[in-house]
């Protein structure tokens, strides 16, 4: 906890952490069970990805008009809304009795968890002044890799002794508790643009095009995906193009097109995730399938990287307080891009240390890069746009995350094919292991040149600071 606290700042961290905590523990829990559900519900390689996709779906495409939401309406009542409608999804996830119902309940998730994303750092930004912002964004992070951290163990723990589902119904349980806190702990609402109105049109094309598009990566190497995406990028065309008309537009694009450090950051911020997210989904499939470790045995060696991530972020966090959050986030992005390609070399008779050290690597170059570059977003605009830009840096990392998956289901199905379980994948996985790393370690690199064109902290405030203030 930070130094100095006020009741109203220890309370909107205590509530930003727990709805931080929540998603990256299921999905860190859900990747161990994977193969559980594979063979439960019969489903094929591309079929299990989907499982993991389709909540980065769902939340992306929800992700700027709930944010926008928020800022008119006030951030605690969306969160609290979002955290109910995540719990009851969860609650389904694990009543599910075939894939469908499991997807569907999966994307009732995916809204839930967008009406959290586009609030929780939000909170945060509105309570911490400026100088202890990324300390308070720093622990923030923390709690999303405990969740990280937690995840796999108990994750593989609930699987072998209660099966998959016991996975979902323990979140839920969660989000209960996590409502509560909102309603009974946070004092205050936040809705800096409250006599606005809501863009329903823009929202309506953003959600269209964004789904298009991510929809058609995940579709890759298919012939129908080129058609989904070219449809995407139209439609996100057009919605650029009428957001410059409206004089309330859900998304502001001068945040892009006239503010350097927030357009340079969400953009480092969509490669990272692209190189990263997948890598979990594809070496617990890799630890279980090639290497024949049991659920709970790959959950612990899978808790390297998010620990690591723990105790790197709140330092990383308070370090971008003092020095160009621009300086420490590259430098996370570099050895973020080392441990990719220490992952590159894994096979059938890689030894566990070896495992352990290049995710060791990758979770202190996340933990680096990951509330830096989230200060540095937040710290480009104005209070009553923190909603929309807390949801479009939330964008960019469910987009990223989306085509990291996008990628890793291509190659599944080159390497591997359409209708293969994993389990009867062999040599194929490890190949497509090793490929998909190679091409995530190139993304990352690309991403340290994004990471340091952001421009200086000075830069902000002179030329793209919407409120026009300066950083003490």
């Amino acid at each position: 906890m930070l130094t100095g606290d006020t009741p109203q700042e220890r309370a909107a961290l205590v509530v930003a952490s727990l709805t931080a905590f929540l998603t990256p523990f299921m999905g860190a829990a859900a990747n161990v069970a994977l193969p559980s559900i594979a063979r439960d519900l019969g489903l094929n390689a591309l079929e299990l990805s989907w499982v993991a996709s389709i909540f980065l779906l769902a939340a992306a495409v929800c992700l700027v008009p709930f944010g926008r939401w928020a800022d008119i309406v006030g951030r605690k009542r969306v969160m609290t809304w979002g955290i109910l409608t995540y719990g009851t999804g969860s609650l389904l996830s694990g009543l599910a009795p075939s894939f469908v119902m499991l997807l569907a309940a999966r994307a009732l998730q995916g809204v839930g968890g967008a009406m959290m994303f586009g609030t929780s750092v939000a909170v945060l930004t509105s309570v911490f002044a400026p100088a202890r912002r990324g300390a308070a964004l720093g622990i923030n992070v923390a709690a999303v890799y405990l969740g990280l951290s937690l995840g796999p163990v108990l994750g593989g723990l609930l699987t072998e002794q209660f099966g998959w589902r016991s996975i979902f119904h323990v979140n839920a349980v969660l989000a209960a508790a996590a409502a509560t806190a909102v309603v009974s702990g946070l004092k205050g609402d936040w809705a800096q643009a409250r006599r606005e109105p809501f863009d329903v049109a823009g929202s309506m094309v953003y959600a269209l095009g964004l789904g298009a598009l991510m929809f058609g990566f995940s579709r890759a190497p298919s012939p129908s995906a080129a058609f989904w995406i070219l449809a995407g990028v139209a439609a996100l065309v057009a919605f650029i193009a009428f957001e410059r008309s409206v004089r309330y537009p859900v998304l502001d694009v001068a945040l892009f097109t006239g503010n350097r450090v927030f357009a340079w950051s969400n953009l480092a911020a969509l490669i990272n995730y692209a190189a990263t997210f997948a890598v979990g989904f594809l070496m617990s499939l890799f630890l279980q399938d090639v290497l024949g470790l049991a659920p709970r045995q790959a959950g612990f060696v899978l808790l390297a990287q998010p620990v690591v991530m723990v105790l790197v972020s709140p330092l990383a966090g308070r370090w971008s307080d003092r020095v160009e959050p621009r300086l420490v986030a590259s430098a996370g992005m570099g050895l973020t891009t080392v441990g990719l390609v220490m992952l590159v070399g894994v096979g059938a008779s890689t030894p566990i240390p070896y495992i352990l050290g290049a995710l060791t690597v990758l979770g202190a170059g996340f933990g680096l890069f990951s509330s830096p570059n989230t200060n540095a977003v937040m710290g480009a605009v104005a209070p009553a746009s923190y909603g929309v830009a807390a949801s479009a840096l939330g964008t960019m990392r469910l987009g990223g995350q989306m085509l990291s998956m996008g990628l890793a289901m291509m190659v599944l199905s080159v390497f591997v094919g359409a209708g293969v379980s994993p389990s009867d994948a062999g040599p194929g996985l490890v190949t497509a292991t090793r490929v998909a790393f190679a091409a995530f370690a190139g993304l990352c690199a690309i991403g340290v040149g994004a990471s340091m064109a952001r421009g200086t902290r000075e830069s902000v405030d002179v030329h793209g600071r919407v409120d026009g203030t300066r950083h003490p």
